[in-house]
């Protein structure tokens, strides 16, 4: 999946108090990129704690339900649209319903109110019709978009024990749960605890398991000293 509006993460993880929900929104936003949603289900499946809404954007729970992100997904155009990041109760007053904007000259974006001027005409075509020139409109400017947000506001992805972390929250599992990828019990917890780095087989399992891409759990990351 593409996504746009990244920037209001980054922003988010870095006002004060918010540190902490860096890590897993970064595993989102690596976790999302990598996927491959065609209907809502398939949210569904990867993220067991997301609800949909019927407008078509989708709340993720965040860092133990700290905190809410609310993406509009478009399933057949592979894209989605960060709307919103916050606490529940922030959430409840302010939810997203529709999208709103105006049409805009397609440009280079240079600065901030270019960026802003495209992401609010990205709104405006949002459910365009596959086909039309309206969707290739999006496509160019989420291209633009996509490349303004790269370099002011890049977003690295987790290290793997910490993408580990982010989607056994997601789907409700425990550790118990890793057993069959990892190996016992007390072999999952030095994994877990960084006393024994990954290897290859487990990297596949957890892949299968947890649909984390393999690229991110083959990363190399410190590992500390058993003794």
């Amino acid at each position: 999946m593409r996504i746009i509006a990244v920037g209001t993460l980054k922003k988010f993880w870095s006002s004060p108090g918010r540190r902490d929900a860096e890590v897993p929104l970064r595993a989102w936003v690596t976790i999302v990129k990598a996927a491959d949603w065609t209907r809502p289900n398939d949210v569904r499946k990867m993220f067991g704690s997301a609800d949909l809404l019927s407008n078509g954007c989708v709340v993720f729970n965040i860092g133990g339900n700290k905190y809410r992100l609310v993406a509009a997904v478009h399933y057949r155009g592979k894209r989605s649209y960060v709307r919103f990041i916050g606490t529940h109760e922030k959430l409840t007053r302010s939810t997203p319903t529709r999208f709103e904007g105006i049409g805009m000259e397609v440009r280079p974006i240079r600065t901030k109110a270019d960026y802003r001027r495209a992401l609010k005409e990205v709104e405006r075509l949002w459910d365009a019709e596959p086909g039309t020139p309206q969707v290739d409109r999006i496509d160019v400017l989420m291209t633009l978009i996509e490349a303004y947000e790269g370099k002011h506001f890049p977003i690295l992805p987790p290290d793997p024990i910490a993408a580990i972390e982010f989607m056994l929250e997601q789907k409700g599992l425990t550790r118990r749960d890793l057993e069959p990828a990892i190996g016992s019990r007390g072999r999952v917890s030095e994994v877990l605890n960084k006393k024994r780095p990954l290897t290859l087989p487990m990297v596949r399992a957890l892949s299968d398991l947890l649909d984390i891409p393999m690229s991110v759990l083959a990363q190399a990351y410190p590992v500390r000293s058993a003794a």
